[in-house]
């Protein structure tokens, strides 16, 4: 892709810029004209698009709002693009990755998706191939948001417990028990991923969203409230279990959920 080229199409994206919101799209390149032209071309094609130019306005961004996908440039100043990717996959940032490189060498695609990118374009790219990454992208995420829904209304029994949270009911040997809100919606996170252990930080993304005001110390709190109400002995715990140096568990004796 060359400037000229990228620089015409978003010319010609103003004539037929779309009033349709497509999505919320994140670009951290340490080229300011590039990332003008992308912001430009894709605003003309219907996304609403931020910019950013190195790794601390990155995070500032990803903690302040969220994003549908991150077009991402590897080779940058500072902290290049992988220890970006890397960094945010092991926090548990789940947000679609496009990588982006002058490097075109097969060895540094394979690196990039070890990261835990979701897909690698070399550089120069033409801008419609970018676009279709992107929508393929978010055409996949949202069939996967339609099967995690699925998941979060499906019923979970542990014990004598059945949590149903379609219904918004968790009953013991039948009969129906009154959990406040915010228990309610840890107590959905760890049903949702029964038998998996979540990090406090992912706990925190998944019951309460990415920009939630909340501590790691909040999250033990109504672990221990939650507890109260499920445990016969809390301080013994049975089915929501700790996990060593990573957070907690909702154990329900029949292993991992398809």
């Amino acid at each position: 892709m060359s400037t000229a080229d990228l620089n015409a199409q978003a010319g010609n994206s103003t004539q037929q810029e779309s009033t349709q919101d497509r999505g919320k799209l994140l670009i951290l390149d340490d080229e300011a004209d590039l990332r003008a032209l992308l912001s430009r071309y894709l605003g003309g094609r219907g996304y609403r698009v931020r910019q950013v130019e190195n790794a601390s306005q990155l995070d500032t961004a990803l903690s302040r709002e969220s994003f549908d996908l991150l077009i991402l440039d590897v080779m940058m100043p500072e902290e290049d693009g992988l220890s970006i990717c890397r960094r945010l996959r092991n926090a548990g940032e789940t947000i679609p990755i496009i990588m982006l490189t002058a490097r075109g060498d097969a060895i540094d695609r394979i690196v990039g998706l070890e990261m835990g990118a979701d897909d690698y374009l070399p550089k120069p790219f033409e801008p419609r191939e970018l676009l279709a990454r992107i929508e393929a992208l978010l055409r996949r995420q949202h069939m996967l948001g339609a099967q995690v829904r699925k998941q979060y209304e499906r019923a979970v029994q542990f014990g004598p417990w059945r949590f149903d949270p379609l219904a918004r009911e968790l009953c013991r040997d039948g009969e129906s028990i009154q959990v406040h809100s915010s228990e309610f919606e840890l107590l959905r996170a760890l049903a949702a991923n029964a038998d998996r252990p979540l990090s406090r930080e992912r706990l925190i993304e998944i019951s309460r969203g990415r920009n939630a005001e909340m501590t790691e110390r909040s999250v033990d709190v109504q672990i221990m409230r939650l507890r109260r109400i499920l445990e016969d002995n809390p301080a013994e715990p049975k089915y929501v279990q700790t996990v060593r140096s990573l957070g907690y568990v909702l154990v329900t004796g029949q292993g991992h959920h398809d």
